[in-house]
Formats: C-alpha cells, sequence, structure tokens
C-alpha cells in the first residue's frame, strides 16, 4: 500500500505549474512553484517541522514540552502540525495587521495565539517578537523557534526546496522570484541553486515600509525607510540572521495595492488561489519583464494559499476601502447621490408649450411621459425645440401625437452604472428605475457624470 506514517510526510514535493494569461506577452517560460500543496498550505511548513526537528535533536525541547512563536501565521500553521503529530503545546505570537483567517486557522489546531501591536518597534516589550521571547524564558521546557534568526529555516530549503526546483526545471532555470520576509526561503534555495549554477538570478520582492533593498544596495539600515504597510508575509524592520544578501542579486520593492491586484488576477486568470506574498511576485515580475529573454526559465515562488485572506485582498469592500479597487458603482448608488429625488412626468395628452414649461421651470433635458400612471414615451428638449422651430403656430399640439417617442429603458437599480451604455444612446438620453421603497427615478447622463 502506498501510504504514509503522518501528516509531515506530505511536506514538500510541490508541483511547478506554468503561468499562461497572466504572463501573456513577457518573455520566457514563467513557472509558479505553488507551496499551497503542503499539508498546512504554505512554504513555511518546510521550515517548521525543520526547527522543530533540529531544536529536538539538540535537546531543547522534551516530550510534553511548549513550542513558542512570533509569526504572521504560516509558520505558525506548520508548527502546529508538527507539534500535534509530536504531542507538544503551542502558543504563537502575531501582530494585528494578519488577517482573521489565519488566527482563526492557528486556534483550529490547537494554538493559543497573543495578537500584538504592529506599529512598534521591534525591541517594544510589546512587539510580538518581544512577548515571545519573554514567553520563552519563563514557561519551562519551552522552546523558541525563532523563524528570523533560526538558521535551520534556511537550511530546509537548501535541502528541499533548491534541489525539488533544480530538478523540475532540468537544471534550465535561470531566475528565481521569492518574497522576502525571514529570508530563510530565498537564502536556502538561492545557496543550493547558485551552487548548481552560479550565474541564476535571485530576484528578492520587498515592500514600501520594509529595510530590505536600501539595505541590500547601500549597506545602510535605515530606519527612515521603515512604516507600516499592509502586505503580509515579506518585508521587514529587522534583518534576520536567515537574510544571506550575498546571495540575493536584486531587491525589487512592490507597493500593497499592486500585490493585492496580481494575487486576484492569478485567481481569476489562472485558477491559482493564493496569498498576498505570491500577488507581489507576480507584480515583481511585471516590473522586472525588461530583463528577460524569451530563452529563460523563471521560477517564481507561491508562498500559501488565499484562503487566508478571503477577508482581505479578496474581499472587494476591504480593497475598495484602501483604493485598491474601483469601485463599480450601481444605480442605486447613483440615486442615493441625486439631491433631488422627485420623479417628473408628462401626461401623453398635455401640450407641447405644458412640456416645454415643465422642463424650464425644473432645469430638466427629458422626461417620461404618462397614461394613467403608465410609462408610455418619453420626451426631449432636443425633440421639443424641433418641433417649435418647424411649427411654431402648433405648440398647443398634443404631445402624444407631435413629439413623443419611446419609453426610457426601465433597468434594475443593481445594475453598474457602467453598463448602462447599453441603453444610454443619443437617442435615447435617459433610463427609469424602481427604488425598494417603489419610487420611480429618472437617470440622465448628466447623472452619470456628476456621480462618476
Amino acid at each position: 500500500m502506498d501510504i504514509k506514517n503522518n501528516v509531515l510526510e506530505t511536506i514538500g514535493n510541490t508541483p511547478l505549474i506554468k503561468l499562461n494569461r497572466t504572463v501573456a506577452g513577457i518573455p520566457g517560460l514563467i513557472l509558479g512553484k505553488v507551496e499551497t500543496y503542503n499539508p498546512g498550505h504554505s512554504i513555511k511548513d518546510r521550515m517548521a517541522l525543520k526547527m522543530v526537528t533540529v531544536a529536538e535533536a539538540e535537546g531543547k525541547i522534551k516530550p510534553g514540552g511548549t513550542l513558542i512563536e512570533c509569526t504572521s501565521g504560516n509558520t505558525g500553521m506548520g508548527i502546529a502540525i508538527a507539534a500535534a503529530v509530536k504531542g507538544y503545546k503551542c502558543i504563537f505570537t502575531t501582530s494585528d495587521k494578519q488577517s482573521k483567517e489565519k488566527i482563526d486557522i492557528l486556534k483550529a489546531v490547537g494554538a493559543e495565539v497573543i495578537v500584538c501591536p504592529t506599529d512598534v518597534r521591534p525591541d517594544d516589550p510589546r512587539s510580538y517578537y518581544s512577548v515571545a521571547e519573554k514567553l520563552s524564558n519563563e514557561i519551562p521546557n519551552s522552546f523558541w523557534c525563532n523563524q528570523y534568526d533560526n538558521l535551520a529555516n534556511r537550511e530546509a530549503h537548501y535541502e528541499s526546496t533548491g534541489p525539488e526546483i533544480w530538478r523540475q526545471t532540468d537544471g534550465r532555470i535561470t531566475h528565481l522570484i521569492v518574497g522576502v520576509g525571514t529570508g530563510g526561503t530565498v537564502s536556502g534555495t538561492a545557496r543550493f541553486l547558485k551552487e548548481k549554477n552560479p550565474h541564476v538570478k535571485i530576484w528578492g520582492i520587498d515592500t514600501f515600509g520594509s529595510v530590505f533593498k536600501k539595505y541590500h544596495e547601500t549597506g545602510e539600515f535605515d530606519e527612515k525607510e521603515i512604516y507600516p504597510y499592509i502586505t503580509e508575509g515579506i518585508g521587514e524592520d529587522i534583518l534576520p540572521k536567515n537574510v544571506d544578501f550575498g546571495l540575493i542579486d536584486h531587491f525589487e520593492k512592490v507597493s500593497d495595492k499592486d500585490g493585492a491586484i496580481a494575487a486576484r488576477r492569478l485567481a481569476r486568470e489562472e485558477g491559482i488561489f493564493l496569498g498576498y506574498s505570491a500577488g507581489s511576485a507576480l507584480a515583481g515580475l511585471f516590473q522586472l519583464k525588461d530583463q528577460l529573454t524569451e530563452d529563460d526559465v523563471v521560477v517564481i515562488i507561491f508562498h500559501d494559499h488565499g484562503s487566508r485572506y478571503v477577508g482581505k485582498i479578496y474581499n472587494d469592500e476591504w480593497m475598495q476601502e484602501r483604493g485598491f479597487l474601483d469601485r463599480d458603482l450601481k444605480v442605486k448608488d447613483l440615486i442615493a447621490k441625486k439631491a433631488d429625488k422627485v420623479f417628473l412626468s408628462i401626461d401623453h395628452n398635455a401640450t407641447v408649450r405644458k412640456a416645454l414649461d415643465l422642463m424650464k421651470e425644473n432645469d430638466i433635458s427629458q422626461m417620461p411621459v404618462t397614461k394613467n400612471d403608465d410609462i408610455v414615451g418619453s420626451v426631449t428638449e432636443s425633440k421639443i425645440l424641433n418641433f417649435i422651430l418647424e411649427n411654431p403656430l402648433h405648440n398647443t399640439e398634443k404631445v402624444i401625437t407631435a413629439i413623443m417617442t419611446d419609453p426610457f429603458p426601465l433597468v434594475s437599480e443593481e445594475i453598474a452604472i457602467k453598463d448602462l451604455n447599453r441603453y444610454i444612446t443619443k437617442e435615447m438620453p435617459a433610463v427609469i428605475s424602481i427604488d425598494k421603497s417603489n419610487q420611480m427615478h429618472v437617470i440622465t447622463q448628466y447623472d452619470i457624470i456628476q456621480a462618476i
């Protein structure tokens, strides 16, 4: 029988998947190393298990002990899986910018989670680094994994991620693109690949608000580079020991917005549901594409699963609130913005003069025509003007016989404003919509311009 002895044996050997629609027009073969196939749905399973097994071998944790870690969620998940199999307790500290989904998942696998403020210095006693270290000093038989400085982190990727990519590309890889956070993934993988071929380019993806790029280029740790950012999983306000800057050829900064939008594209255009850092890595590729040739083989590491970001980058309202997504205004939004919500119409037996006077009094350019409260047609100022100029002595003619044209189209209040171009034309300058209180509203081209 082909079975695994436990879930830990399923870590690694994740697929390399060719990207197509998202990278159309970009030279070379673009491949995604999709780490969501690990049992904890992220690449962090690899190094989490490695840190625990090394700690066991070195006698730093004994049976029944407590594993402690400061985590953005994914490393915690990997450690929690190892703890469940091996019988350890878990306490994780995390920052308050992490998604609710990540925190809930950690609790679901039996961990205690302590949420700490994001906007504090790493050495602040309230930071998630400091709280984790304090707990490890206070709790007997505990081990603080410390993924930032524990070199078992990058060793895991030297032993597994690097060899897998080399084998899967048959040694043809020319570029590795990977988001840099703790530095374990990029450094361990890069070390292996450069040992095989020193010409492989390693591009690290950073975010605005992080110190990595400037430090790599100047050797200066500039605190002015540090400010809050939304992107999860990459960038730091410290220099983890796991980051080997000598192995990274270039750092590329990607904005919060570009990373989020690119992640959504991967889901919609490739069918691969991934996390924030995957979007940042893809956005980094877009920014660096001019450096590629048709002969290049590019591997992008996709760290984690999109399910951990459902309330964030995959939530339209969250994206719109941050200006990451242009909101699709609907007719009901336009109605809500209208200062004058009075519905004006004219009876089909009214005169042309009456229609003209009503338009002038209310400063409108078009009006529905009704018969026994039913809408039977419409009139516009251009029709009235043309009629009067051609028939100056006949302005007592009835609307229905002189100037009435087809009724304005009736549209749902849920329709997006951008879709009104299907109805509004030069000949048909307005539509009608009915709101939830059953009141009618005329929506004109001018209303749309005002809303936009």
